[in-house]
């Protein structure tokens, strides 16, 4: 089992590799909004210039919420086309990410 610490590490280096992959855009976890579940953190993130300025220009596209289990440190990614909450519960249900039908 990973601490708090390791997972928070985690996402901070999955954060770092997308941003490394969209072009160097500084991005960084808003840790003020991340979900504490039994089984894992759900963090949720954006570029630096937006939560600054708020501007939408600066807003990453797609930055879906993902989650780190605390048992493997393995990444979940969620979606975007619903609330966070859909996500946790499809995830909780054994459903995500093996179901890829947005009902």
């Amino acid at each position: 089992m990973l601490t708090k610490s390791e997972v928070i590490a985690v996402a901070e280096n999955y954060v770092r590799q997308l941003e490394k992959e969209s072009g160097g855009t500084p991005v960084i976890i808003q840790h003020e909004a991340t979900i504490e579940k039994p089984y894992g953190y759900v963090f949720f993130f954006d570029s630096i210039k937006f939560l600054e300025t708020r501007d939408y220009k600066y807003a990453i596209l797609g930055n879906a919420p993902f989650l780190v289990e605390n048992e493997t440190g393995k990444i979940i990614e969620f979606g975007t086309a619903h609330e966070t909450e859909y996500y946790i519960n499809e995830y909780e249900a054994g459903r995500w990410p093996d179901n890829r039908r947005m009902d």
